[in-house]
């Protein structure tokens, strides 16, 4: 399909299946999530990644380890280009980011390395300003102090306590409009374009994960 934006049917299922999230309404809906909510974000992905692949969650939640398991769909659909570049729908509208969306300890120590020196870590938070400057939100969960081995009053200890990066934006709906096409392309290439220097910053300083490069 191509895209034509989200209309308003997709986020009016979104409400249902907040009122309603339960195997038996997201049966009796599912045609509703393929046409208003899956298939557009995947045809969006689809039309910006030129040759980079493109992957979609599904939309059940993980509950093997759930304490909840009252609500068995996921309350956003969500996907990327090159496993980088993120894009979201959901009630609030579409957000796109990137970032590290998880490091493993080879990474954190990268990332902690390059935060402390004086060089890398300056040009790290002269990045996180522009992008807070430029009304972009950056965050990503963060231990309460600095980690073990690196000064609890280092001057960057804020982005020091970080175990992930995440920057990016939110696009809301119009209640009678949903979000038109060229308003969906235009958000996300803006934000992917005004993330480009985090996304530079983290390959050359934090790199791949150990499970990538086994990958190879």
């Amino acid at each position: 399909m191509s895209f034509d934006g989200f209309r308003p049917a997709t986020f009016d299922w979104f409400a249902g299946l907040e009122a309603d999230n339960s195997r038996d309404w997201f049966g009796a809906h599912r045609e509703a999530y393929d046409h208003e909510v899956r298939g557009p974000l995947t045809a969006l992905l689809e039309e910006l990644a030129g040759d980079a692949p493109v992957w979609v969650a599904r939309p059940n939640r993980d509950l093997r380890f759930a304490k909840d398991r009252s609500r068995p769909y996921k309350d956003r659909c969500y996907g990327t280009i090159d496993g980088r570049l993120y894009a979201q729908i959901s009630a609030a509208g579409l957000f796109a980011g990137t970032g590290a969306y998880r490091m493993d300890a080879g990474q954190l120590t990268r990332f902690r390395d390059a935060v402390v020196d004086e060089t890398s870590g300056g040009a790290l938070e002269s990045i996180v300003g522009a992008l807070d400057a430029g009304g972009l939100d950056v965050w990503g969960e963060s231990l309460k102090t600095a980690p073990r081995g690196y000064p609890r009053d280092h001057p960057r200890v804020a982005l020091l306590r970080h175990k992930l990066l995440i920057a990016g934006a939110s696009a809301p709906p119009d209640a009678a409009r949903g979000l038109s096409r060229d308003a969906c392309v235009e958000h996300l290439r803006d934000t992917w374009t005004a993330c480009a220097p985090l996304l530079a910053w983290l390959d050359e300083h934090v790199g791949e994960g150990a499970e990538a490069g086994a990958k190879g």
